[in-house]
């Protein structure tokens, strides 16, 4: 490299005292030179005393929601690369600097820290198959594999922070994280990371049903705005069926014997067309909405300095190291 990237990381907590000064103290020594800032996400206990005795930068969010710590991050702070990490000790903090050298050898814009469980314990349960599950949809619905959506372990380039408009309150963040990139056709790749149970007297804010409902509630939302005609066109599909089942026996009895007795049945068949035709209409118009939308996003993100490039010498421009944990990963 010709010059050393400024590298910041953005740990958010609530109620983590008992594990927050591990993380700060282990990033610190794993990437010398690294800026640890600590947003203390409303809490009721030492979280913040304890990461500032570790060496953080602390602030303070006011809005309760992981969202909203990502979101005032991004938008405080100024860096070449920066690391996104909980502060619950969950991750494998000793990953952190194999993140950042296959951000920089790619050069990625975006690089995910897929989950590999070191205890049999580490997810709860529910969490894994309803990750599996929505890394299925995701994948579906963007034609691009993702592997481990909802990882609260990542390393961005400045052009993905600096574009990255931020609209989610909580733990549905990693969502629209996930889809920006995807959708934006940003380079990314994914690297195996540690993952561990939380530590002892430290407690999970996650409700699994509750939050579940709200990112299932998110993915449509960003399905429906990010891509529209597959929306629409799956509802006039849809419609189009029905009016096929009801009207078809109208119209062969109206060929047979020249009347039309079911004259409702009839008249909802052919609204149903109607409707099906009007929704396929609606999903063309988004679908240019959203080109256009996508196309201003991109020239944003094109404003924005490409991360600094390594030079690596793996067989796709990445380096040793990235190949290996690459190979990790099912």
């Amino acid at each position: 490299m010709l010059s050393t990237p400024r590298i910041v990381a953005v740990v958010p907590c609530h109620n983590e005292e008992t594990a927050v000064a591990r993380v700060v103290t282990d990033l610190l020594a794993a990437v010398p030179g690294i800026e640890v800032h600590v947003y203390d996400n409303c809490s009721t206990d030492g979280t913040a005393e304890a990461a500032r005795r570790a060496g953080a930068h602390v602030r303070r969010e006011e809005e309760k929601g992981k969202g909203n710590v990502v979101r005032r991050a991004f938008a405080d702070l100024d860096a070449d690369v920066y690391v996104l990490i909980d502060g619950d000790d969950t991750y494998d903090v000793a990953d952190v600097p194999a993140l950042i050298e296959t951000l920089l050898a790619g050069p990625y814009d975006h690089v995910v820290g897929v989950r590999r469980q070191v205890t049999g314990t580490a997810y709860r349960s529910g969490h894994e198959s309803g990750n599996r599950f929505f890394n299925a949809l995701v994948t579906f619905a963007f034609r691009r594999k993702v592997s481990d959506m909802f990882s609260g372990y990542r390393v961005f380039s400045r052009r993905f922070v600096k574009s990255f408009p931020g609209l989610s309150r909580g733990f549905e963040i990693e969502t629209e994280l996930t889809v920006h990139a995807v959708n934006a056709r940003m380079p990314q790749t994914e690297v195996a990371v540690g993952f561990r149970d939380r530590a002892e007297g430290s407690e999970s804010k996650l409700r699994t049903y509750h939050d579940g409902f709200r990112i299932l509630g998110v993915f449509g939302q960003l399905l429906f705005h990010e891509r529209p005609f597959l929306v629409t066109g799956a509802v006039s599909l849809t419609l189009f069926l029905l009016s096929l089942v009801l009207g078809l026996p109208v119209v062969a009895e109206f060929a047979s014997t020249g009347l039309v007795p079911r004259f409702p049945t009839a008249f909802l068949a052919a609204s149903l067309v109607i409707l099906a035709g009007v929704f396929l209409l609606m999903g063309v118009l988004l679908s240019g909405q959203a080109k256009i939308r996508r196309e201003t996003s991109r020239l944003f993100y094109l404003r924005q300095p490409a991360p600094p490039w390594s030079g690596g010498d793996g067989p796709d421009g990445a380096g040793p190291r990235d190949a290996e944990h690459r190979r990790q990963l099912p």
